[in-house]
């Protein structure tokens, strides 16, 4: 998980990508970069940290330009090391940064093709500079030496879309020409568009999320379509066009229940009105499924739980408090690296209100249990502040399975309901009851706000994976790699032993076949 930005202006833009990267500060609290083009060059700074804390204003003076891109990352394959902050840079052809949010899932084929046939050379273990000499390489052989024009972009994309797999939206800068975004074939990892019209003109943006639109006072227009390519020139001109052979909509369901700010709309869907849906549905299963479980008061586990707690209390005719006291300075634990991390972190973000647990059958509701350390150490803070039992609702299902396609559960055993039943999860985090959400209700609360999606990503629930290329020799890949621990002992290589391993592999299944 990663957010992104790209914006061509009137006036410089650096302003704007900086406040832009602190509304979508929750996508990626590992490393944060911008980029800027004024003519044929590219001013950037990226480093490791919070965006306040990787710009100052001798780095903000230094970014020139009316036309830039920018990112936070959030780390889930290899190091997490400066030198994979993103945008990166290629300077052949033409000059291109670029921003990516999401995971390729052929990188490690590609990282060789870029080797053997392309004859590029991949600094990082990130896959986002794998995507990066892709693109650059679409663009020259498209290009063919020539003025570079927007149909030879759109064509680049177009072979993107044929040699790169998995998630992947994406905003980039060519030195002089114009702004590229553009989204995979399966819309997995959101993209919208908006625009800021004045007396100077039309001022465009594209960017992970609505909300960044709405801080900066851009009107959205759109949603980047599955597939689709979007370019606006250094002058404001505006277009685009569908590059996908076969496209289709498959947004993850996940930014809707945990990665999205409330306030976005994503796909036409609000994310606010979706976790209200998750309440009422989860609300309706206890209704009949747990008639006798005598609840005192609804307590949300803050900040993303809120809205399904409150629309589950209203459906329930039950009391809403606020049980836990955050502390804004600590960082989302679910997106922190490492587990030791995550459990030092729970106690310092959040503190209970000891009058709200005291003698009382409390509902805590959560957005997800993942790991199961957040949840079980919150159950424990309730019990010592003297609850009389602590009951746990869910307004997801239970994540059984990897995400593959950028967002940090990669790894089956860490996974807290891989191989359990309900009930010894419940056992595992110490709660009295455990209710989660059923999938199918968690579809429908979605598509209440837009019909037209049919079907999501859900691959973290039900383990099918949309882009019909993961088999267990892939899965296995990821957890060897992404586990606790192992991306500090990954180098940060172009080709791992592993990636070669990977690559044989199919390649033997390919000519077996």
């Amino acid at each position: 998980m990663c957010g992104i930005i790209g914006v061509v202006g009137k006036n410089p833009v650096n302003q704007l990508l900086y406040d832009g990267l602190l509304v979508l500060q929750h996508r990626g609290q590992d490393a944060a970069g911008i980029a800027t083009c004024d003519g044929n060059t590219f001013y950037m700074h990226k480093n490791n940290g919070l965006v306040q804390d990787v710009f100052q204003t001798r780095h903000m003076r230094s970014l020139l330009g009316n036309a830039g891109i920018a990112h936070v990352r959030y780390p889930t394959a290899g190091s997490s090391s400066a030198a994979e902050a993103q945008p990166f840079y290629v300077n052949s052809p033409f000059g291109i940064v670029l921003g990516h949010n999401g995971n390729l899932t052929n990188s490690a084929q590609l990282k060789q093709e870029m080797f053997r046939q392309d004859l590029r050379h991949i600094n990082t273990s990130s896959d986002s500079e794998v995507l990066l000499n892709v693109l650059a390489h679409e663009i020259e052989h498209s290009a063919h030496n020539a003025v570079l024009n927007a149909d030879m972009v759109f064509e680049a994309v177009a072979g993107v879309h044929k040699r790169v797999r998995g998630a992947y939206a994406v905003v980039a800068m060519v030195a002089n020409f114009g702004l590229l975004a553009f989204r995979d074939p399966n819309g997995i990892r959101p993209l919208v568009i908006g625009k800021n019209e004045s007396e100077q003109g039309v001022e465009y943006i594209v960017a992970s999320e609505s909300v960044a639109l709405d801080v900066l006072g851009f009107k959205l227009i759109r949603d980047v379509e599955p597939g689709e390519a979007i370019f606006i020139d250094m002058d404001g001109n505006f277009s685009s066009r569908q590059c996908a052979e076969a496209p289709k909509l498959n947004p993850c369901i996940f930014e809707y229940v945990y990665l999205a700010r409330p306030d976005s709309v994503i796909d036409h869907v609000s994310v606010y009105q979706t976790r209200l849906h998750m309440g009422e549905s989860l609300a309706e299963k206890i209704k009949r499924e747990w008639k006798d479980l005598h609840i005192d008061v609804v307590i949300p586990i803050p900040d993303t739980s809120r809205p399904s707690a409150l629309q589950l209390a209203n459906a329930l005719n039950l009391t809403y408090r606020e049980g836990f006291i955050k502390n804004r300075y600590i960082g989302r634990t679910f997106i922190m690296p490492g587990q030791a991390l995550r459990k030092k972190s729970v106690r310092q973000k959040l503190n209970p209100i000891g009058m709200e647990f005291k003698g009382k059958n409390i509902l805590l509701v959560d957005d997800s249990i993942v790991r199961g350390t957040t949840s079980q150490q919150i159950v424990q803070m309730a019990r010592d502040a003297g609850a009389n039992k602590v009951f746990f609702a869910s307004a997801a299902p239970p994540v059984r399975f990897p995400n593959v396609y950028g967002i940090d559960m990669p790894s089956r055993h860490e996974l807290l309901a891989t191989n359990r039943t309900d009930e010894e999860i419940c056992a595992e985090i110490g709660a009295d009851a455990l209710i989660y959400q059923d999938l199918q209700a968690l579809v429908e609360g979605v598509k209440l706000s837009n019909p037209h999606i049919q079907a999501f990503d859900c691959s973290c629930f039900d383990g099918k994976y949309v882009t019909g290329d993961i088999d267990e020799a892939y899965l296995s890949s990821i957890e060897t790699v992404r586990s606790d621990g192992s991306a500090q002992k990954r180098p940060p290589n172009s080709i791992t032993q592993l990636d070669l391993n990977l690559v044989a592999s199919r390649e033997e299944e390919a000519a077996a076949a």
